[in-house]
């Protein structure tokens, strides 16, 4: 499985999100591609302890059990539903939030797993590192996949 911290997968997702324009439409889903953006960043946020969205009650209950599909080999499905902390629905600038992800990558990559929170992800709950470098690129990949890139 692919992972974040490994520069050449870090690379590859960045080389990607270069490849989106203003105009990149979603293949499914109804995030704008800036929006898309956005979300990505602002899920970076959680993965470094920046936003602790609370537990749902689903992901008490039943995130342990899912908890592999965050980070194993099989693609995310599409139309998943998304934290609703990070379900972004106002317009967002392009290429603001195009350079804003790619600098939370540049830097989420260079520091390695070290720095991820310690906090459970809002549906999974706890993560090791390991397993929110693979989750954070597979969430990555899923999201360009979205867009066609």
């Amino acid at each position: 499985m692919n992972s974040i911290f490994e520069v050449a997968h870090a690379d590859k997702i960045l080389n990607r999100i270069d490849k989106l324009t203003t105009n990149s439409q979603p293949l499914w889903g109804k995030m704008n591609v800036s929006q898309m953006l956005a979300h990505c960043s602002y899920f970076q946020d959680v993965a470094m302890g920046y936003s602790t969205p609370s537990r749902s009650w689903s992901g008490i209950f039943f995130g342990r059990f899912a908890k592999p599909l965050f980070y194993n080999d099989k693609p995310l499905s599409r139309n998943m539903p998304t934290i609703p902390d990070i379900l972004i629905t106002s317009q967002k600038d392009f290429e603001t939030e195009k350079e804003n992800l790619k600098a939370k990558l540049i830097t989420f990559q260079k520091k390695g797993p070290t720095p991820c929170t310690e906090r459970p992800h809002p549906f999974f709950g706890k993560l090791t590192p390991e397993q929110w470098g693979k989750g954070i690129y597979k969430h990555l990949d899923h999201h360009l996949q979205q867009f066609g890139v």
